[in-house]
């Protein structure tokens, strides 16, 4: 099936999206770390608070907005590049071939899987114990 050049575009766009909104979630992460870990990264600049998110503007701030920037400038050159616009493109066809299970194959799936890792927990929990038990006798003596 050809791609059209505007669907390749909505995958690129997809896929740049999804990686900031990532980017965005690991800034922010960084930010709470170095405002609760540097006292001097927390203080606001001035006592500026920016108006429309109603943070501060601190130093904790600056360097997770600059991290941010660089990632999402970084993410944007790297996905004009034609093999990795290619390879979206390509990826999103695979995905459409896929043959997605029925909630009825996913809940009986995910049962089988559950009572064969609560077996296995049993035989483990067994095996420790009467493993512990052999040589506690041998090494302790009795």
């Amino acid at each position: 099936m050809p791609y059209k050049p505007d669907q390749g575009r909505m995958v690129r766009m997809a896929a740049f999206w999804s990686c900031a909104l990532l980017a965005l979630f690991g800034c922010t992460s960084l930010h709470t770390a170095l405002a609760a870990r540097f006292d001097s990264l927390r203080e606001p600049l001035g006592g500026v608070v920016l108006p429309v998110v109603g943070v501060s503007l601190s130093g904790a701030f600056l360097i997770s907005t600059g991290i941010l920037t660089v990632i999402v400038v970084v993410l944007y050159r790297w996905q004009q590049i034609p093999k990795n616009a290619d390879l979206l493109i390509e990826t999103e066809g695979e995905l459409k071939k896929v043959n997605w299970p029925t909630l009825e194959e996913v809940i009986n799936s995910s049962f089988v899987v559950i009572v064969f890792v609560l077996v296995l927990m049993v035989y483990m929990a067994g095996a420790d114990w009467f493993l512990g038990r052999v040589f506690a006798r041998i090494l302790l003596g009795g």
